[in-house]
Parts: C-alpha cells; sequence; structure tokens
C-alpha cells in the first residue's frame, strides 16, 4: 500500500512566514502574495510538475470560491486534480451534484470533493446558517445521502429534517463518481463519515491519537457495511539538513509576536470544534522561545497552531526524517497526505524534489 500526497491552493494569499495569516483576519490585504490567478498558477503548476496527485483549495470568508478558482485553473494544468472544499449549508446537494458533474466532464475527471460541515458558528453565521454545530453534522448526513444517490443516476426521492427532494438529478451522474473527503473528531462526525465519506481527514495529532481514530472509525464503517481511507491534513518544513529545517521553524517563532498569540489562542480556546480543540492542546497555547520545545513527537512540531486556525502542526525535519514521519502515519493507517507549507511555492520544492523521491525508494510511491 503506497501513499498519495496532495498539496495546498493559498487562495487566501501567500508569504514566507505564518505570521502572513490572513485566513484569521477580515483581508488579506497585508500578504506578501496575494492569490491573484497567475501566482496561483505556479503553485499548482509546481505541483503538478512535482508529482502530487491533488490540491486542496480551502473555502471559507478569509478566502476565494474553490469552484471558481479551480476551474480557472484547469486550463493552466494537465494533470493535478483539485480537492475543492465547500460547505453543504451553502448550497443544496442538487446543485452540488450538477457542479461535480459539469466539472467532471469540463475537466476530464479532475474533481475531488471535500465536504466542509463547519466547526463555527460566527462563520457559519456569516452564510447566514444559524443551525448548531450538531444539526450541521445531521444536515450533512442528508445531504450526502441524496449527493450520493444522484451520482448513482437515478432520480432521488427524500424526506429528512433538513432536505425534501422529489425527482433530484443532475444532467449526468458525474463520470467518474469524485471521491468525498470528510474530516470531523467529534461524536457527531465520525458515524456521518463513517456511513458517507470515501476518506477522513484528519488534523495532524501524533500517531498514536490518530491510530485510535482509525481504529475507531474502522470499526464504525464495518458496522455500516462500508470501509474507509484515511489522510492527514498537516504542514511541512522539510530541508537538506534537520538543522536548516529546525532553523526555519525558530525563525517562525522569532517572528511570533506574544500578543498576537494571546490574541489567536483566547479565539481558538473558545471554539465549537472538537478538531480544533485538540490542536490548541498540543501547545496549551504558550509561545516557547525554543522551536523544539513546540515538538510533542519526533518530526512533528505544534508551532504553527500557536497563531493559525485549523491544522495546527507540521512535520519538521530533514527529508529523511519527514519520510520517516510519514511512514509512521502509514503504518497506523493513513495513506493520504495533504501537506502545505509557507510559503507554498518554494516549500512544495522542498518536498517534491526531496521528500518523494526518498518514499519512492521505500517503496511508498
Amino acid at each position: 500500500m503506497t501513499v498519495t500526497t496532495h498539496w495546498f491552493l493559498p487562495t487566501h494569499g501567500d508569504g514566507r512566514s505564518i505570521v502572513d495569516r490572513p485566513h484569521v483576519t477580515a483581508s488579506g490585504a497585508d500578504t506578501p502574495r496575494q492569490p491573484d490567478i497567475d501566482y496561483l498558477a505556479q503553485v499548482a503548476q509546481a505541483a503538478e510538475h512535482l508529482g502530487f496527485t491533488g490540491m486542496l483549495t480551502p473555502t471559507g470568508s478569509w478566502c476565494q470560491d474553490a469552484w471558481i478558482t479551480t476551474a480557472a485553473l484547469l486550463a493552466r494544468t494537465r494533470r493535478i486534480k483539485f480537492l475543492v472544499a465547500f460547505r453543504p449549508g451553502s448550497l443544496t446537494p442538487t446543485l452540488a451534484a450538477q457542479l461535480a458533474a459539469t466539472y467532471q466532464r469540463v475537466s476530464g475527471g479532475r474533481l475531488l470533493l471535500n465536504i466542509v460541515t463547519g466547526g463555527e458558528s460566527t462563520e457559519q453565521q456569516r452564510y447566514g446558517d444559524w443551525l448548531d454545530h450538531d444539526q450541521r453534522y445531521e444536515r450533512t448526513d442528508e445531504f450526502l445521502a441524496v449527493l450520493r444517490g444522484i451520482f448513482d443516476g437515478e432520480p432521488v426521492d427524500f424526506d429528512g429534517e433538513h432536505y425534501q427532494v422529489r425527482g433530484a438529478t443532475a444532467f449526468e451522474a458525474p463520470d467518474p463518481q469524485p471521491p468525498l473527503y470528510f474530516g470531523g473528531s467529534s461524536d457527531a462526525a465520525l458515524p456521518v463519515a463513517a456511513r458517507r465519506a470515501d476518506v477522513h481527514l484528519t488534523w495532524g495529532e501524533p500517531p498514536d491519537a490518530v491510530a485510535r481514530k482509525v481504529k475507531l472509525l474502522r470499526e464504525l464503517a464495518a458496522e455500516a457495511g462500508r470501509t474507509l481511507r484515511f489522510g492527514i491534513r498537516a504542514h511541512v518544513i522539510t530541508r537538506d539538513t534537520s538543522a536548516d529545517a529546525w532553523a526555519t521553524a525558530q525563525r517562525f517563532v522569532d517572528q511570533m509576536d506574544p500578543a498576537d498569540v494571546a490574541a489567536s489562542q483566547a479565539k481558538l480556546s473558545a471554539t465549537e470544534s472538537t478538531g480544533q480543540r485538540n490542536m490548541v492542546a498540543l501547545h496549551g497555547g504558550v509561545l516557547r522561545s525554543n522551536a523544539r520545545e513546540l515538538e510533542i513527537h519526533p518530526g512533528l512540531w505544534a508551532g504553527v497552531g500557536l497563531l493559525r486556525g485549523g491544522a495546527g502542526t507540521a512535520f519538521v525535519g530533514s527529508h529523511r526524517e519527514v519520510a520517516d514521519l510519514i511512514e509512521e502515519y502509514h503504518s497506523v493507517g493513513i495513506e493520504e497526505f495533504v501537506l502545505s507549507g509557507y510559503p507554498h511555492l518554494e516549500e512544495a520544492y522542498w518536498f517534491g524534489e526531496g521528500v518523494h523521491p526518498e518514499l519512492a525508494r521505500r517503496g511508498l510511491r
């Protein structure tokens, strides 16, 4: 069993530091690299050239729309797939099926779908969504039931709490059917993943915690008569030597303002998201002067989460050491790695030219 690697499309902007973080501010106006289509094309073309399978494209009020941006990049790339993130509450399952079918026809089958239920009510309410955390997962469950039915090519009748449809179809079934990637760590999320997802994504917790989650989800999926694949979402800092990689992590720490860290942690600690709470627990909200003090497992660094919401850990080390950590995650069931780095263009080359060959030598690619 080999691993699949994906890169990240920074539709919120990019920079040389995690201090450049427009995804937690109202605007990306101060981002060193604006997310214009030419820069995003550079990142996508680099990822394609370096052998990544797909590119996660985020969703939220802090970034550009994933559907439109990636559709524009189809003409600038040839092979790479786009893992388009979207929120079920923002469109109907019938419209999502139509979008998917059109995308597959236009792209020649380059669509992957990332279902983002939404972990924060404040963010959801910007879109007019007033359901609470658990209700949002109930809606996602219904959404995916209808979506999969339409994907199968037959008219769907469905009566649920959140959706009632009659004869729901797309103009054609998407060919191929895009796999459904799904994240969530709460008690409300895991059964939905087991019933509906193809790939469950988790943020970069230590391997033993990930192993426990994989075991639980396998059991839940088996009860539903299904199997799941598993992926992890994390950042990466990989260099020719371990010292160089950790020097970059140290530079990131040196650039952090304690007041900014405190403000970010006050916001993140009040989260409704179980996964986000898990990220906060890894570093405890404390800025350390030495980057290595935030190493929570060999090669796994929690420093990113001091400022950034979402994925808060990074794989840090030499190319061999990063490959070691990937192999460790692979041993507990992780097959797909959705990675990013700062800046995304340069870090894609560090990983693609350094870690990909190392994984190939180990028979993992």
